[in-house]
């Protein structure tokens, strides 16, 4: 029979390990919490690399932050479509008509329980009526928090683009069974395996230098756009930091065309 104390102490990592997910000023972990805003700690470092599904030389992706953080200075100041969508090492994971004319951004942190809100309870009407339609360009980029949510991601982006967004599917369904404060390789696999890949397959891309440089890159590329934490969504050029509602995508989207109508307005004095 387990005592009080250790179920207390396990919730308490498990909400630990939700909160790294998102930033280190998460209000809440519950669903219906669409108004927060979660920032990134620059504390990439909060998981322990202690247990036996980690070795001595398994690489610790987004574990040390300091070598990546980007100082106030370095932001780009209300950024242009030509900042945001600047060309990145990686391929964009993008879904919709390529000139439909509104594009939104998602940043997103596998471990984030916001994000996991967003994808379960506004994604499908969010499909439906605005990317299904032609609308809305939406493009998913990754900006891992923490450690666990590093080795996701890597996995995420070792799957074949076709499976990028059924694979991001069940690691957000699936959340509370691989995030923990410790890096759980064998429960992240166990979600990577459901499209298809093998272990030696997972193995390999989490030693990947290559691969984890270049989302290493894409994370970067975002503090510098001004993202602070997940989610935080570009709309046009606008970027909003917190979760959205599908009202809130309606009103955004439609100033996005708005200001696309008449463009001399927003260059006016």
């Amino acid at each position: 029979m387990l005592s009080v104390r250790t179920l207390s102490l396990a919730a308490a990592f498990l909400v630990a390990g939700l909160l790294a997910g998102c930033g280190s000023t998460l209000p809440s972990l519950s669903p219906m919490a669409t108004a927060s805003v979660s920032t990134d700690s620059n504390n990439l470092g909060a998981y322990p690399t202690t247990g036996s599904e980690t070795s001595e030389g398994m690489p610790t992706p987004f574990g040390d932050s300091s070598a990546t953080a980007v100082s106030g200075r370095q932001v780009i100041e209300n950024p242009t479509i030509a900042d945001i969508m600047a060309p990145s090492p990686l391929p964009e994971m993008s879904w919709g008509q390529p000139n439909a004319p509104v594009t939104i951004v998602q940043y997103m942190s596998l471990t984030c329980p916001h994000c996991r809100n967003f994808h379960l309870t506004v994604y499908p009407e969010f499909k439906r009526r605005f990317i299904d339609t032609g609308r809305v360009r939406y493009v998913l980029r990754e900006f891992p928090i923490g450690k666990s949510s590093g080795n996701a991601t890597i996995a995420l982006r070792c799957a074949p683009p076709d499976k990028y967004l059924e694979l991001y599917g069940k690691f957000m369904e699936q959340q509370a069974s691989w995030v923990s404060q410790e890096v759980r390789l064998d429960a992240i696999y166990a979600v990577a395996k459901q499209v298809g890949m093998t272990r030696p397959q997972f193995d390999a891309c989490l030693q990947n230098q290559d691969m984890i440089q270049k989302l290493k890159w894409v994370k970067d590329r975002g503090r510098k756009l001004g993202i602070i934490g997940t989610p935080n969504f570009f709309i046009g050029t606008k970027l909003v930091k917190k979760e959205l509602t599908i009202a809130e995508i309606a009103d955004y989207v439609e100033q996005a065309n708005q200001q696309r109508s008449t463009p001399t307005a927003a260059a006016s004095p």
